[in-house]
């Protein structure tokens, strides 16, 4: 979309909040919320498209304005919105005689405001802090005794990028590293830039340490990104990238398979990178635990026709904050946390960073811990 089709878009959007609010509003809070109206309706494309437009530290610093307009502005128009169904509800009631609730009074733009700079200003802690381990036990059919315990952390779905950066990497590196892990996935969308930008905030990576080591398959954004770059950028850190290919891991005298896929929609960018999870297990054991890496869920089906135990996938951020969550099944089979199809499990993470808006209500951001256990 261009960039006056965004702007466009914006301020038609931007033009509804402030015909439903500013009338209902005093004079001086009218005045400034439109002023802030017209500056967002700008910022938000602009944010968008800031790498399009500048360079280095000026595009991240409009990306920051923009992504933080987008963020305010997306709960502005949603409670507008929902107060604009409420009083519509209250006024057919009070046609019928009904009383017309306080709360839904004309003058209630003012509690719009209130709650759109609380859910951002929560949403935005949300999203900055470093992300907690979310443990879970994950049962899998003839897990031999051995492998009962074995420990996969997975992180997903950083997007290293404009507002996220080295120090935000180090400390879900360090978090990592301290719970000793038996394997390291990463699971797509790491990145928002290429190699020549973000190497340096990327390095964190190399430090990451686990007992059978750290591997990593593509997500959707890579291949926004320079996959090819990325790819070799990451072998060379000492991350182990699969791609439609497997390992053996042997631990404590039993064989696990890790296999890993390419995103589901690589091949539109790079027909050799079309994800297959049959090629992943060409060659490997067939009575053993199999898992795979695939950024997107909807891989599932796939993976438990191929014969697969597990998947790990991400890419939904758990929707990160609403309404984006109404979308996701819209798109995939799950949108977060541990579900069953057919004889596989599937584990989605809700992402380790954010992107976008650096917002996160209702999907906090997670490093899982997954242990996998004998099913009862």
């Amino acid at each position: 979309m261009s960039l006056l089709s965004l702007i466009a878009l914006s301020t038609a959007f931007h033009f509804y909040v402030g015909l439903r609010l500013v009338p209902s509003l005093p004079a001086d809070a009218g005045w400034a919320l439109s002023l802030w109206l017209a500056v967002s309706a700008l910022l938000s494309p602009l944010g968008l498209l800031a790498r399009r437009l500048l360079k280095g530290p000026a595009a991240d610093r409009l990306t920051w304005a923009g992504m933080l307009a987008m963020g305010l502005f997306s709960s502005l128009l949603v409670f507008t919105f929902l107060r604009d169904l409420l009083l519509l509800a209250a006024a057919a009631a009070a046609h019928f005689g009904a009383t017309l609730p306080s709360a839904l009074a004309p003058d209630s733009a003012g509690a719009v405001l209130a709650l759109a700079l609380l859910a951002s200003a929560i949403g935005l802690a949300n999203a900055r802090r470093t992300a907690r381990v979310r443990r879970v036990d994950v049962p899998l059919q003839r897990l031999p005794s051995a492998l009962a315990g074995f420990r996969i952390v997975q992180i997903s779905d950083i997007h290293v990028g404009p507002t996220i950066k080295q120090d935000y990497l180090d400390a879900i590196v360090d978090r990592v590293n301290a719970l000793d892990a038996d394997v390291v996935a990463i699971t797509g969308d790491l990145v928002d830039g290429t190699v020549a930008e973000l190497a340096s905030h990327v390095a964190p990576l190399a430090r990451l340490r686990a007992r059978h080591g750290v591997y990593f398959v593509t997500g959707n954004h890579e291949y926004y990104s320079g996959v090819h770059g990325w790819l070799a950028e990451l072998r060379r850190l000492g991350v182990r990238v699969l791609q439609n290919e497997h390992v053996v891991l042997r631990h404590q005298g039993e064989q696990l398979v890790l296999a890993g896929v390419p995103d589901y929609g690589a091949h539109h960018y790079d027909r050799a990178h079309r994800s297959d999870p049959v090629a992943a297990l060409q060659g490997a054991p067939e009575d053993a635990v199999k898992v795979l890496l695939a950024h997107q869920p909807r891989t599932a089906p796939a993976a438990a026709a191929a014969g697969f135990d597990l998947q790990l996938s991400g890419h939904t951020h758990g929707g990160q904050f609403f309404p984006w969550s109404l979308f996701v099944p819209l798109q995939q089979p799950f949108t977060a946390g541990l579900h069953q199809l057919d004889g596989l499990r599937v584990y989605v993470s809700r992402g380790t960073g954010y992107w976008g808006p650096p917002k996160r209500v209702g999907a906090p951001s997670e490093i899982s811990e997954l242990r996998l256990a004998a099913s009862v």
